[in-house]
């Protein structure tokens, strides 16, 4: 296997660490501007998606493209936490075994929504898995 040229892993790169900003930004935006308290899955989540915005840049700005070795990680567990949160949003995790408690937000609530239409959860797993997918293409495109 050919090595690709480093302007395509770059560009890979970048739009990974896009991704991420993105999904941070808007984390930041809906909880401070629209005033939505995240529930206790999405602090989780955000644990793990605010650090990817940070070291993908520093990825980027050192052209570093062995970052899958220590992004992937961080991406495979806030993808698994996103789709636990999936599955109770679906109502596909029985109400014992939930995590948010009855003080704080819901993790299944119709607040758990952008604009009433889009879950919020559904849209950190596809964030989540866009990352990992990037990642994984940067790996195969700089791995002999």
């Amino acid at each position: 296997m050919n090595p690709q040229p480093p302007s395509m892993t770059w560009n890979l790169l970048l739009l990974t660490w896009l991704v991420a900003l993105v999904s941070t930004l808007s984390a930041l935006f809906i909880g401070e501007v629209m005033g939505q308290a995240p529930c206790v899955l999405c602090w989780f989540q955000r644990a793990f998606m605010f650090p990817l915005a940070v070291i993908l840049a520093i990825a980027c700005y050192r052209s570093d493209f062995t970052v899958w070795r220590y992004a992937l990680p961080l991406t495979v567990i806030g993808a698994a936490l996103a789709f636990v949160h999936t599955l109770l949003y679906a109502g596909l995790i029985p109400q014992p075994i939930q995590p948010c408690t009855a003080t704080g937000p819901s993790c299944s609530g119709a607040g758990m929504t952008l604009f009433g239409v889009v879950p919020l959860p559904a849209l950190a797993l596809f964030a989540f898995i866009l990352i990992a997918i990037l990642l994984i293409l940067i790996r195969r495109r700089t791995t002999p």
